[in-house]
């Protein structure tokens, strides 16, 4: 009994879980994290997979009802076998659940409106303020250019807090 990582197709993730779990009948994982942003001035929340187009199987005896269940299109495999996901690994994602969602931590160092230099891209040098944080690792910049301030979307180690 081990787990196993399944890739899926896009736009038919809900077909393949419910194929997995309901007709296959393989324990299946699949861990979401809750992002809030702002739209039109008002709080949105939307939930999304951590893993986007991914899900862990739990393989007891055979792996081919998996392989071939609808909605996906491969598992991960370790030469001619499924590749195995450490216990430790899906025991960590879970011990970051809370109510049901991945917490993902915060980054450190950035508050809104803090000064910050990019350390790599078209930028370099270049100074900028956090405008926010975004999910996955991502930083909002306003940057003087072209006459004004403009939104750069930027990951989060293409900056550094001055």
């Amino acid at each position: 009994m081990y787990w196993a990582c399944a890739q899926l197709e896009s736009n038919r993730t809900k077909l393949a879980l419910h194929c997995l779990d309901k007709v296959a009948g393989y324990q299946i994982y699949n861990p979401q994290i809750r992002e809030q942003r702002r739209r039109y001035g008002r709080k949105i929340t939307s939930l999304s997979q951590l893993f986007p187009a991914y899900v862990f199987v739990l393989i007891v005896s055979g792996w081919w009802d998996a392989r071939w269940s609808p909605g996906v299109v491969r598992l991960v495999m370790d030469g001619l076998v499924p590749a195995r996901v450490p216990d430790a690994v899906i025991s960590e994602i879970r011990g970051r659940e809370r109510n049901g969602f991945v917490e993902l931590p915060k980054p450190r160092g950035l508050v809104l409106g803090s000064k910050v230099r990019l350390v790599s891209g078209p930028f370099c040098d270049r100074i900028g303020l956090v405008a926010g944080l975004r999910a996955h690792e991502r930083v909002l910049v306003l940057l003087n250019l072209l006459g004004g301030q403009q939104r750069v979307d930027l990951a989060r180690n293409a900056i550094e807090a001055i």
